[in-house]
Order: structure tokens, then C-alpha cells, then sequence
């Protein structure tokens, strides 16, 4: 559990980095289990959901819905957590 839970978690940061997702530049929280098997679908949000809680996610209400981004003011923290 542990280990797919870390796995998801740098999964959704390299998908977002490679977007170049940061601060203003946001993506669809609906859109963030693309790309990840569908029976992972619900932990892939409950990941996503914890980052917003720790910080490292950014949520940005809009008027068509969520968008994330990744938090510029732990960016260190993220490329650690994404290449290692």
C-alpha cells in the first residue's frame, strides 16, 4: 500500500513537471488520473488530495472547476521527491 501510494504520489509530480504545471500554469484535477490504470482512479485523487493538504499542490477554484499546479515555494522538495 505504502509503496503504490509513493509511487502515485512521484508519478503525478513528473506528469505535472513535465507539463510544466507550476503556480499559474494549471491542470484539471479531473484530468490527473490520466495516463494511470483505471482501478486506480479513486487512490490516484486521494494522493492528489494529501498533496493539497501538505502543500505541494496548489489548488486554483475556476469557474469551470479545480485546476492544480505544483507550489513554486517547494519546488526543491518536489524535484526531490520526483527524481529520486
Amino acid at each position: 500500500m505504502f509503496e503504490k501510494y509513493n509511487e502515485i504520489k512521484k508519478s503525478l509530480l513528473i506528469k505535472l513537471m513535465k507539463r510544466r504545471c507550476w503556480s499559474h500554469k494549471h491542470t484539471s484535477y479531473d484530468n490527473l488520473p490520466k495516463g494511470f490504470p483505471s482501478h486506480l482512479g479513486k487512490e490516484v485523487r486521494k494522493v492528489a488530495d494529501d498533496m493539497i493538504k501538505e502543500g505541494i499542490l496548489i489548488k486554483h477554484p475556476t469557474s469551470y472547476g479545480i485546476e492544480i499546479s505544483l507550489n513554486t515555494n517547494r519546488k526543491k522538495e518536489i524535484e526531490e521527491i520526483a527524481l529520486t
